[in-house]
């Protein structure tokens, strides 16, 4: 893994060009946050998130009000302050985790009444916020809409769009070309590396409409599976056991997880059987 060859105590060569050097998103490369939380705002976020998955329409009010209810007395200015830090919109209902960027092209939304029958026929990808042990890493995963094969994933510790081009760029060379990427309106999926990527392909861009959670549904499922299945349970202490951790729990998802939407045969099966 490129990563482990990366040395932070290199006396002669700066980490930002050691992954120059190696052909890594300086996003990749996993410390804390610059401007670190306290570990009481970590605890609210790690709350927050929870109650996000289940309630992904509630903006900073209702979530002040579920986060007393869970023993946690908050103004909502604080609570803003943190899903904004965790890259949840609370203006806005539905679960965004990017922000959109007010010069970037939005694309419509082409999968209305669309009948998906096949493999690479949709793509989809988006971003969630991931807690770890004194602080927080984001991750992004692109999956096929019809199989729900996890194509490929990245992990930042930022909002940067670079891991999420990285993602997609694998994903690319490693599965083909799909006929359509579906994703949100944030700022990482309008950036020019990314819809670029895509339009080098020849690969149709859709974006869900603002504010609707049911346009990305399924990676949306897929949030809550890694999270209850493996990322709360295991409250990995850093980046690098998180993604040692979500290349195991990846694996299993795509090759060991039998799936009701497939009468029980996992995305592998789906996704190569159909192919």
């Amino acid at each position: 893994m490129r990563r482990e060859w990366v040395e932070p105590e290199h006396s002669e060569m700066a980490i930002v060009r050691q992954c120059e050097l190696l052909g890594l998103a300086r996003s990749s490369w996993y410390h804390q946050p610059g401007d670190p939380e306290s570990p009481e705002n970590l605890e609210l976020m790690r709350v927050i998130d929870r109650i996000y998955l289940q309630y992904p329409f509630y903006g900073s009010p209702r979530m002040r009000v579920e986060l007393g209810r869970c023993g946690h007395a908050v103004n909502e200015k604080r609570v803003a302050r943190l899903m904004r830090v965790m890259g949840l919109q609370a203006t806005l209902p539905g679960p965004h985790t990017s922000k959109p960027h007010p010069e970037h092209k939005i694309y419509p939304y082409l999968l209305k009444g669309l009948q998906i029958k096949a493999p690479n026929e949709v793509w989809c990808a988006d971003i969630t916020y991931v807690p770890l042990c004194g602080g927080y890493m984001f991750l992004v995963a692109v999956m096929d809409w019809f199989s729900r094969y996890v194509l490929a994933w990245e992990l930042s510790n930022t909002l940067e769009s670079d891991f999420c081009v990285q993602a997609l760029s694998r994903a690319l060379a490693e599965h083909g070309t799909p006929g359509i990427s579906n994703t949100d309106q944030g700022s990482q999926f309008t950036s020019a590396g990314y819809v670029g990527a895509l339009e080098d392909a020849g690969v149709r861009i859709s974006m869900d409409g603002r504010g609707r959670v049911t346009d990305n549904i399924f990676i949306e499922r897929l949030w809550r599976s890694v999270k209850y299945e493996d990322i709360y349970l295991r409250d990995y202490v850093d980046g690098i056991a998180l993604r040692r951790g979500l290349e195991r729990y990846f694996r299993f998802y795509n090759t060991g997880r039998p799936h009701s939407a497939h009468e029980y045969r996992t995305p592998e099966q789906v996704h190569f059987m159909a192919a």
